[in-house]
């Protein structure tokens, strides 16, 4: 556990160290939890840990959070729940109960934001889910009145994909076969539901449909037995790590499809620098409009706050995320219920436009398909975002592999 009032990072990985300074009247207690170990913690020490160091390090620096007219400083509070769903309820119940923390940053992931809501809702902290996708959305929101989605569904995130390779289908860019593969947990299994009923709909062959365990190491069986399928497109519904081994594995066996698709971590910068020009024409999940000048000013200040950048999806929707908590505490105070009234009843203005919460859910705009275009990563699709850029065809596996 960490506490920290106030602390300039030199990189994302400082999020992790040893912090002083005990809380005060003058100081709002804000809880985080998050992976910094296991499956999930390279993923969260890009989109998550990095973005909340940027939050509380400009709050802090423009004098703390304004509440009923007095500056409170940010006394952050940190734990890791290694990837680990009952360690996300132990973190978020110890927040609550020993730190008494004024609010807590919804966890890292769709498995553990759902692991967790009953903990969020029991204490009456609003939940503002940014990596959680599911399209039990709905369903969560009226178990969990303050429980807030802003990255969108399963379906929406499926049905996009599906219609991109549809589209380049129509166009003679793609033939009929696709190989899928998910990774074994909420996430990966919701979306891969939706998907393979979606490819039937569209008269797709799925030549090869497996599933793999959180945390498998070594993906080169799934990777030869999808080659030799011999699909015209290749989808994931993958974290990080798997993307990862995904890609190097499709190099190394020299996949030849028309469309490759991995999901979460496709936005990493860490993937561009890692694939250099294989990379060039994947696709993957979400995206950005990196030309916007709202994004151009927040990657600018994650990269000197933190000294790395953001990702290119969900990095900006976090921000946005803790853009809500601030306007709605210096709206209304520190009153958690209230506070859950305002995000449900106000239009935020955010590093990303204008965001609602329509059934607690923003699903009026946000992004669903990227792909790494020239060294950069761009939306291509969305709901309710301008900006999107054109498909690209993927030619091979580049010089840089």
């Amino acid at each position: 556990m960490q506490r920290r009032p106030f602390l300039k990072l030199a990189t994302a990985l400082a999020v992790a160290g040893t912090i002083a300074g005990a809380a005060s009247a003058d100081t709002i207690r804000i809880g985080a939890v998050a992976p910094k170990t296991g499956g999930l913690a390279g993923g969260a020490a890009v989109t998550q840990w990095p973005t909340i160091a940027l939050w509380v390090d400009q709050v802090n620096a423009d004098g703390g959070l304004t509440v009923d007219g007095e500056k409170m400083m940010i006394e952050l509070i940190e734990y890791d729940d290694q990837t680990n769903p009952g360690e996300t309820i132990k973190a978020v119940q110890r927040l609550a109960t020993q730190d008494e923390a004024h609010f807590i940053i919804a966890p890292y992931g769709t498995g553990l934001n759902l692991a967790a809501a009953p903990i969020f809702a029991r204490y009456g902290y609003p939940q503002i889910a940014v990596s959680a996708i599911t399209d039990q959305q709905p369903e969560l929101s009226a178990q969990f009145p303050d429980m807030f989605f802003t990255l969108g569904t399963t379906s929406a995130l499926a049905e996009d994909a599906v219609k991109i390779l549809t589209d380049m289908r129509e166009a003679g860019q793609l033939g009929n076969k696709i190989a899928m593969v998910n990774v074994a947990d909420a996430f990966g299994i919701e979306l891969a539901t939706v998907a393979r009923e979606r490819f039937a709909e569209a008269g797709f062959e799925l030549v090869y449909d497996t599933s793999y365990p959180l945390g498998t190491q070594d993906l080169s069986p799934v990777m030869k037995a999808a080659k030799a399928a011999e699909p015209d497109a290749f989808v994931a519904w993958s974290y990080p790590p798997d993307t990862f081994a995904l890609t190097e594995q499709a190099i190394i066996e020299d996949l030849d499809v028309q469309a490759f698709y991995t999901a979460v971590a496709t936005p990493f910068p860490a993937y561009g620098a890692r694939f250099g020009a294989a990379a060039n024409g994947n696709l993957g999940a979400g995206g950005v409009n990196p030309d916007s000048e709202a994004f151009q000013a927040y990657a600018t200040a994650h990269q000197e706050v933190t000294g790395v950048a953001p990702d290119s999806w969900a990095s900006a929707t976090t921000y946005a995320s803790l853009e809500i908590l601030q306007q709605s505490i210096e709206a209304v105070g520190l009153d958690r219920a209230a506070v859950a009234d305002h995000i449900r009843a106000t239009t935020f203005e955010t590093v990303l436009g204008p965001m609602s919460f329509a059934n607690n859910n923003s699903n009026e705009a946000f992004w669903t398909v990227g792909q790494w275009q020239d060294g950069v990563y761009r939306g291509v699709a969305a709901r309710g975002r301008d900006g999107a850029a054109e498909v690209q065809l993927k030619d091979g596996w580049g010089s840089d592999s």
